[in-house]
Order: structure tokens, then C-alpha cells, then sequence
């Protein structure tokens, strides 16, 4: 079997270019660099450097098993900083970015308990309805809902948001209650001038009647009776418990959308970022809801 140890060498090696700053790099000789090194390739039966006078050539073979080395190494390191930084509370600031509904309906518990339990952090939560980028803006983690669309980021799933076809009994009383292939020539609100939207398997390309740019706005319109909305669970919620609004098209929500925390990277991942993910995953987890009815948010 071949030492981690080697095998964290040999990349130190590769990424420093040099036996001679490898050896300064991990605090040893160069001599016992080059003799680790020759071992490793005897026990391995395979040529992994090229050596020359003035350089080092990483050969095909070693150029792969070099990638692997590399990753092990990432892999001890974050085992190591994980069980450092658990041994200490969270301290500074954490950023935080969440969509404005997500944010005003979820966050504050988590927030209020993550802070009365680690007094030296602090936290600024910035609400939008957009996509920031951590790195560039400075955030530690975000709050996204739909699908994911950046490969470069690290999640976390929360959970799903359910998506209702909602609309007021005095709506479907003057208008009746559609159906799915009515949808198309409904009465709609909707977000932009022409959208698509599915119902029971069926796609219709609607004509809003009213457009806006918020779900709250879209659930409180439906409510008075303009139209269809096609808006969020936690929106509309309590309308569909008091009577306010109906559940359209059967009981299965119109969608369901995935809700992650995302962060740029596992490793050296500081201790406030997973203290908090962890208070998330905890107190502020949407599930699935059935329609009409409240159901209180679970502690795992």
C-alpha cells in the first residue's frame, strides 16, 4: 500500500516544480524528497518525473496519478481545518444573500437562533430577486431557488418549494373553473408578456392580463379576482387556508422548486459558513405542502 504521505509528496512536488522547494515546502531535506520520490515510483512500477540537471518533467503517467495526489491532499487538508475549526465558536461577519420572499419568511429564526448561540458573529443578510456572485460581491453563502446554473458552486439542498394555479371563488364564479386546455384563452396574471405554463401535462402559451414583477403582487391581484396566478406556496398559503383562493387543476402542485445553499468552495470552508448552513438545514426547510393547510416547519 502506498503512504498518503507519498503520495502528498509527490503532488507538492509537481506543484512546486522542484525537489528543492517541495523540501522547504514540507520541512524536510531535498535528499529525502528524492529517495521518497524513487521508492514511490519503485512500489508503483511506473516513471512519474523525468529528472534533468536544471528541471523536473512530469511524464504522461505522472501527470494523472499527480491529479489524484492532489486531490487526497485537498481532502486531508479540509479533514484537518474541519476538526480544527470545530473546536471554536464562529467569530466576524457572515454575508448572506437570499431571494426577498425567501429571506423575510425564513431567515429571521435562523439568524436570531445562529446569533443568540455564537455572540462573537455577526451576520448581513442582503435580500434580492437575483443571482449574486459570492466571490465577486463578497458573500459567504446564497439562498437559490430553481435550478442550479453555475457548475463553479458548491450546494447544499434545503429542500423543494411547491408552485400553485391559483384563483378566487369570485373569479371562478363569473368565469367558471377551467380547465387545463382552457388555460390558453384564461384570464391570467403572469410575470412577462408572454409566458408558458403547464398544466396536468398540458402546455399553454398565455397572454396576461395583468403583469407584474412580484408573487406577493400576483397572489394579493388574484385575490381581488383579476385572474390566474401561477405563484409560490408560502405566498399564497394562508389565502388557501381562509377560503381567499382555490387550488386549480387538482391537487399536485403546478411545479416544485429545489431550494439550495450555495457557497464557492469545501475547501479551508471557514467554521461560521458551516455552522450556518447547518442552522439552516435545520430551521428553515421547506417541504411539500398539501394545499389549503399550514404545516409547521420540522426540526430534524
Amino acid at each position: 500500500m502506498i503512504p498518503p504521505a507519498d503520495m502528498v509528496l509527490f503532488a507538492t512536488v509537481v506543484r512546486e516544480e522542484s525537489f528543492t522547494r517541495a523540501a522547504l515546502k514540507l520541512g524536510i531535506t531535498k535528499q529525502t524528497v528524492s529517495e521518497r520520490i524513487r521508492q514511490l515510483e519503485e512500489r508503483l512500477g511506473v516513471r512519474l518525473l523525468e529528472r534533468t540537471t536544471r528541471r523536473l518533467r512530469v511524464t504522461g503517467a505522472g501527470v494523472m496519478y499527480s491529479e489524484r495526489c492532489a486531490a487526497i491532499a485537498a481532502l486531508i487538508d479540509e479533514a484537518n481545518n474541519e476538526v480544527q475549526q470545530g473546536q471554536a465558536d464562529p467569530t466576524g461577519l457572515l454575508r448572506v444573500s437570499s431571494p426577498v420572499l425567501y429571506g423575510r419568511r425564513y431567515l429571521t429564526p435562523v439568524i436570531s437562533k445562529y446569533l443568540a448561540r455564537y455572540p462573537q458573529a455577526r451576520v448581513e443578510l442582503v435580500l434580492a430577486d437575483r443571482r449574486p456572485h459570492l466571490i465577486e460581491e463578497g458573500f459567504d453563502v446564497a439562498i437559490h431557488i430553481g435550478p442550479l446554473n453555475d457548475s463553479s458552486l458548491v450546494a447544499r439542498k434545503l429542500g423543494e418549494g411547491a408552485v400553485h394555479f391559483v384563483a378566487s371563488p369570485r373569479f371562478l364564479s363569473k368565469h367558471g373553473t377551467p380547465d387545463a386546455r382552457e388555460l390558453r384563452s384564461a384570464r391570467c396574471i403572469g410575470f412577462s408578456a408572454f409566458e408558458t405554463w403547464e398544466a396536468e401535462g398540458v402546455k399553454s402559451r398565455i397572454d396576461p392580463v395583468l403583469m407584474v414583477n412580484d408573487s406577493e403582487l400576483a397572489c394579493e391581484a388574484a385575490i381581488e379576482g383579476v385572474g390566474i396566478a401561477r405563484v409560490p406556496d408560502i405566498v399564497c398559503r394562508e389565502a388557501l387556508r381562509d377560503g381567499r383562493l382555490k387550488v386549480l387543476f387538482g391537487p399536485k402542485p403546478a411545479a416544485m422548486r429545489p431550494i439550495h445553499v450555495v457557497y464557492p468552495s469545501r475547501l479551508n470552508l471557514p467554521n461560521k459558513v458551516r455552522l450556518f448552513m447547518d442552522a439552516l438545514a435545520t430551521l428553515a426547510e421547506p417541504t411539500p405542502r398539501r394545499p389549503g393547510r399550514i404545516q409547521r416547519k420540522r426540526s430534524r
